[in-house]
C-alpha cells in the first residue's frame, strides 16, 4: 500500500510542469476573493501582459477587517512580476498594511545567479529556486522556499500532496489537486508561520482556493479568470 502511495505521488508532482504551462501564459487575468469567515472582505487581482520572451504579472490586493464597525486590519497592495524565458527577473511591490508602509524590490543579479533583494523585512541575497508567494504561481507547490511579496523575507517550506478532491468553484464541480504549504520551522512565530491548504486545477496548472486560520477563517478563492 506504501508503495502505491508512493507512486501516485510522483505522477501527482511530475505532472506539474517545471515551466509555466501555456495555460498560464495565456492567461489575461485571474480574479479571486479574499474572504473571512465566508464574508466577502476584498480581492487580489492579476493582470497578465506578454511581449515576445517577457511576461508581466501585476497584482493588487485589497481587504480590510472590520469588527463591530472598527477597523482592525487593512491591505492595500500593489506589485509587479517581470519573467523572462519563464525566469523571475524582477519583482516590485509596495504595501501599506494599517499604519505600516512594507516593500519589496528584488532583481536577477548581473551574473544570473541569484536574486537581490531590498525588502523592508530582509536585505540581501536569495538562490534562484526561490519563487515569489502570490497565489497565481503553481510554481509555489514545486519550492521548498519563497519570499514574501509584501516585505521580502525568505521562508522555508514544506508542501505536501493530501489527495484528490472534487471542488464546488466556479458554478461548477472541479476535479482538484489537494496540498498542505507548512514553515518547514514550526519553531518561529505564529504570526509568520506559513499554513495552508492549497487546491489546485491539474488540467489548467490554476489555484482554485486557499485557506487559512489566523484571527478566523480565511480564504482566496478564484472568482473569475480569462
Amino acid at each position: 500500500m506504501k508503495k502505491i502511495f508512493i507512486t501516485v505521488l510522483i505522477l501527482i508532482v511530475g505532472s506539474i510542469k517545471t515551466s509555466f504551462s501555456e495555460d498560464i501564459v495565456n492567461l489575461n487575468y485571474i480574479e479571486m476573493e479574499v474572504l473571512r469567515n465566508g464574508d466577502v472582505i476584498g480581492f487580489s487581482n492579476y493582470k497578465f501582459s506578454k511581449e515576445n520572451t517577457l511576461l508581466k504579472v501585476e497584482n493588487e490586493t485589497k481587504f480590510k477587517v472590520d469588527v463591530l464597525g472598527v477597523n482592525i486590519f487593512k491591505i492595500n497592495s500593489l506589485g509587479t512580476e517581470i519573467y523572462k524565458n519563464n525566469n523571475l527577473v524582477s519583482f516590485e511591490s509596495e504595501t501599506f498594511q494599517n499604519k505600516k508602509v512594507k516593500y519589496v524590490n528584488l532583481k536577477l543579479s548581473e551574473d544570473k545567479t541569484e536574486y537581490l533583494i531590498n525588502g523592508s523585512s530582509y536585505k540581501g541575497n536569495a538562490t534562484l529556486d526561490n519563487v515569489i508567494g502570490n497565489w497565481w504561481n503553481y510554481k509555489i507547490l514545486q519550492t521548498d522556499t519563497q519570499i514574501s511579496p509584501l516585505s521580502g523575507s525568505i521562508k522555508k517550506q514544506q508542501v505536501k500532496y493530501i489527495g484528490d478532491e472534487v471542488l464546488e468553484i466556479l458554478g461548477r464541480k472541479i476535479n482538484s489537486n489537494k496540498f498542505s504549504l507548512k514553515s518547514k520551522n514550526q519553531n518561529i512565530a505564529e504570526d509568520k508561520k506559513l499554513d495552508f491548504i492549497v487546491w489546485m486545477d491539474p488540467s489548467t496548472n490554476i489555484i482554485l482556493k486557499v485557506s487559512y486560520e489566523r484571527m478566523g477563517s480565511w480564504e482566496y478563492k478564484l472568482k473569475k479568470f480569462n
